[in-house]
């Protein structure tokens, strides 16, 4: 008589299943910690007209700021979008001075902020900004697709973004900047 009621063997793969998928998790692990990570954020607005805008000044001494700011004169500037409260801000703030003396003009966007506050940072820091608006909300700054403080906007002569540079602009990454106001240009 045969006993139906035993189990059926295993089958030999089967034993080998958990070791393959830890197998394959490692390699997915190791392939992401190795591959090099693409610093890069394509942001949406890139190619764009700036939203429309009209901030009032952030300071007594700066006046404030529209969109229509960026059409006039017809070539391309800086925005950057910054707070007295944000290190990297003045971190960032040699960069966007030397900026200044080559002649680039650098229009800027008090986020979050206090008039006090941003003409004591200003102090601090230096002043490269031909106008500052003041955008108490941060109501602007979402418009133009930013997400932090510092950013910078490379703007063409008739108010579209070329480029948004997210972070402090360091040392190193100036001739990107330049390369990129250049490109504007055209």
């Amino acid at each position: 008589m045969t006993d139906t009621t035993a189990s059926p063997k295993p089958r030999r793969w089967a034993i080998w299943l958990p070791l393959g998928v830890f197998l394959g998790f490692v390699c997915l692990v190791l392939f992401g910690l190795f591959r090099p990570a693409d610093r890069e954020v394509a942001s949406a607005m890139v190619g764009k007209p700036l939203p429309a805008f009209d901030l009032p000044a952030a300071t007594a001494d700066k006046p404030g700021l529209a969109q229509t700011d960026f059409i006039a004169g017809g070539k391309p500037r800086l925005l950057n979008v910054f707070a007295s409260w944000c290190i990297p801000c003045a971190v960032e703030a040699p960069q966007l001075d030397q900026l200044a003396k080559m002649g680039i003009e650098i229009n800027g966007i008090a986020i979050r902020d206090h008039r006090e506050d941003v003409t004591a940072f200003l102090a601090r820091n230096g002043n490269p900004f031909t106008r500052i608006g003041a955008d108490d909300v941060s109501k602007v700054q979402m418009a133009m697709g930013s997400s932090g403080v510092p950013e910078t906007f490379v703007i063409d002569g008739k108010g579209v973004i070329r480029y948004q540079h997210i972070g402090e602009i360091r040392a190193d990454q100036m001739p990107l900047i330049l390369e990129k106001l250049k490109e504007a240009e055209q």
